[in-house]
C-alpha cells in the first residue's frame, strides 16, 4: 500500500533523527532503553502520575516523541514503510513491547489513547506486527535471564 519513499520523506526521517540526538533526549533515551524495564502497571502509573519527577519528564519525552512521529506516518506525511524500518524505529518497537502487556489497565487509569499511535502503526503492516513478536521475544528473554529485566 505504501508507495515509494522519497527524498522528502528521506530528509524527515533524518530531522526526525537529528532530534533523538539532543541531550536531554538521551538521557529519555537511555532511561527507557537501560533503566525502565516495568513489572507491572503499576510501576508505569507511579512514574506517570509523579508529575515533575525526572523519569515522568523522561517518559513523557520519549513516549510523546514516537506518539508524534507515529501520527505522521499515520496522516500521511511520512512514509510508513521506510519509517519502520529497525534501523530507525527499532526503539519505538522496544518502548511499546515494554507497556504493551500493561495496556488495557494503562489506558483505564492514565489516558484512553495511552500509545495508540505507536500501536496503531505496528499493527498497520505484518513487517510491523513480525518486528514486535521479535522484540517481544527479545524482552521477555531478557526478564527470564536475570527473573527481572532491571538487574
Amino acid at each position: 500500500m505504501s508507495s515509494q519513499a522519497t527524498a522528502t520523506d528521506a530528509d524527515l526521517i533524518l530531522k526526525l533523527y537529528d532530534l533523538r540526538r539532543e541531550a536531554e533526549m538521551r538521557k529519555a533515551r537511555n532511561w527507557w532503553v537501560v533503566t525502565f524495564w516495568p513489572e507491572n502497571a503499576g510501576d508505569i502509573i507511579k512514574i506517570a502520575q509523579d508529575l515533575g519527577g525526572q523519569e515522568n519528564n523522561w517518559f513523557r519525552q520519549l513516549a510523546g516523541y514516537w506518539s508524534m512521529a507515529a501520527s505522521l506516518v499515520e496522516h500521511g506525511a511520512l512514509n510508513r514503510d521506510l519509517f519502520l524500518e529497525p534501523s530507525f524505529a527499532g526503539e519505538m518497537f522496544l518502548i511499546y513491547a515494554k507497556v504493551k502487556p500493561y495496556l488495557k489497565e494503562l489506558r483505564e487509569q492514565v489516558s484512553p489513547t495511552f500509545f495508540v499511535r505507536i500501536e496503531d502503526l505496528i499493527n498497520s503492516t505484518e513487517k510491523g506486527r513480525e518486528q514486535l513478536q521479535r522484540t517481544q521475544a527479545n524482552v521477555a528473554r531478557r526478564m527470564s535471564k536475570t527473573g527481572s529485566a532491571k538487574a
